[in-house]
């Protein structure tokens, strides 16, 4: 089991940018994938990013390709998300997660640890 805690949510201007992180506990974090998920207001619980456990693979949303980069500091045991040009509709509660199973990790029944989660709110 590992422990997740989100930082770095706040309120920002469509087009702004936020750099989510996720500082990990535990001494095995570099055997973790790791993923981030939003969930929205009234809506499911939605992939957004993967890294693998050396960080030399990706996985996104569709929604997010092009505009958010995940990645991982293993000695830190840290996991990050950049969010640039954001937009009103990537308002949510950002949580980062982790597994050690790759079977699904686009899906949020494939993580076994969650983080709190970080509320990120985008303006028009």
């Amino acid at each position: 089991q590992v422990q997740l805690v989100e930082s770095g949510g706040g309120l920002v201007q469509a087009g702004g940018s936020l750099r989510l992180s996720c500082a990990a506990s535990g001494r095995t974090f570099s055997s973790y994938i790791m993923g981030w998920f939003r969930q929205a207001p009234g809506k499911e619980r939605e992939f957004v990013a993967a890294i693998s456990w050396s960080g030399g693979s990706t996985d996104y949303a569709d929604f997010v390709k092009g505009r958010f980069t995940i990645s991982r500091d293993n000695a830190k045991n840290t996991v990050n998300l950049q969010m640039n040009s954001l937009q009103p509709e990537d308002t949510a509660v950002y949580y980062c997660a982790a597994t050690y199973d790759a079977q699904a990790i686009g899906a949020a029944y494939g993580y076994e640890d969650w983080g709190q989660g970080t509320q990120v709110t985008v303006s028009s």
